[in-house]
């Protein structure tokens, strides 16, 4: 049993890894990206691949308090989400 959960560790910590690479790829995308509508979905990817890398590492560590801060993070990103559109829309947030 001790085999599965060291073996279970290694692939969370193996998935956060690939998604913090991936997290770099769409930094790149932020900073590069041709138009504002690209940059606003990097950034907005990079938000939701951070609130899983904190959700893994409530699964890796054991400490459920992680999943109160992943779900309170997501919330911002909704919040932000909601804004950015409503900004692209109509030019203001009135």
């Amino acid at each position: 049993m001790e085999v599965l959960e060291s073996v279970f560790d290694a692939l969370m910590i193996y998935g956060a890894i690939i998604i913090l690479i991936a997290v770099f790829f769409c930094l790149g995308r932020a900073i590069v990206g041709p138009g504002a509508p690209d940059r606003v979905t990097a950034i907005l990817i990079i938000s939701t691949k951070t609130v899983v890398i904190i959700a893994l590492l409530a699964l890796i560590y054991g400490y459920s308090y992680y999943v109160d801060i992943a779900v309170v993070y997501a919330l911002m990103g909704f919040i932000a989400t909601v804004g950015v559109a409503k900004y692209m829309e109509k030019g203001a947030l009135e």
